[in-house]
């Protein structure tokens, strides 16, 4: 087998994402063939090198598994909180240990993914692969047309304008409140809520409603299922998908 990177074989055995491998590595949590490492850019021969997280020989998972959650309003999207609040890991009662792909902020609700597959997670996050999330959001007072198009086009927020959305209106009640599906590829912090503030709309209730062409399907609140084959095929081969 070739050499590879150490963080990236940490998130292949499911031990944490790239980036929390990262950090692992620079916390002097890993050794290689007993030897501490604290520096990014270390290669190791996965057939030849011992891998150890905390005192732990790890070994790369060849039998991965894939999640779909519907998350409540009042989990936040980690492993572990520091403020002990409840996680989305609370939701899910397998043995295995699994993280998310992506983050839903406290307030959201709706759908999120989950694997052990460090490698998939970290490839599904890179913006090359323009995975549309789709989001319905009830926001404050009765949204124009004009303000649509902006949307659509991009909007300014803090130090970025993003990108193309695709956005349509539900429903309106009268100058009270509007229901609008808004679907971006981005993911930065808060998005969603931010684009339609910068508009002059404040979100009440938001949840997201698909990811790609993956669904929440029957779920409710809480629940959660395997993803079946066509979902973990979408998943796996972006560049089909994406032509």
């Amino acid at each position: 087998m070739c050499e590879e990177r150490l963080q990236k074989f940490i998130a292949s055995c499911g031990i944490a994402s790239r980036r929390k491998a990262e950090e692992m590595i620079l916390n002097g949590e890993v050794k290689v063939n007993n030897i501490t490492v604290d520096t990014l850019g270390i290669k190791i021969n996965p057939d030849k090198d011992i891998i150890t997280v905390n005192n732990k020989t790890i070994i790369k998972k060849t039998n991965y598994i894939y999640i779909k959650l519907y998350k409540p309003v009042g989990y936040v999207t980690t492993v572990k909180d520091q403020f002990e609040r409840k996680t989305v890991l609370d939701l899910v009662d397998i043995k295995e240990r699994i993280y998310p792909i992506g983050r839903l902020d406290y307030n959201t609700s709706g759908l999120l993914l989950l694997t052990n597959d460090g490698d998939l997670a970290n490839k599904l996050m890179h913006p090359k692969y323009n995975i549309y999330k789709t989001y319905v959001a009830d926001i404050e007072g009765a949204i124009s047309k004009e303000s649509i198009n902006k949307l659509k086009i991009g909007v300014r927020i803090e130090d970025y304008k993003t990108s193309p959305a695709k956005v349509r209106i539900i429903k309106t009640e009268e100058d009270f409140k509007s229901k609008v599906e808004i679907s971006i590829y981005e993911g930065k912090n808060r998005q969603v809520r931010k684009m339609f503030e910068s508009v002059g709309h404040k979100v009440k209730h938001l949840k997201r409603i698909s990811f790609g062409q993956i669904d929440l399907d029957n779920l409710k609140p809480g629940q959660w299922c395997y993803l079946n084959n066509s979902e973990i095929n979408f998943l796996k081969y972006q560049e089909d998908y994406n032509g």
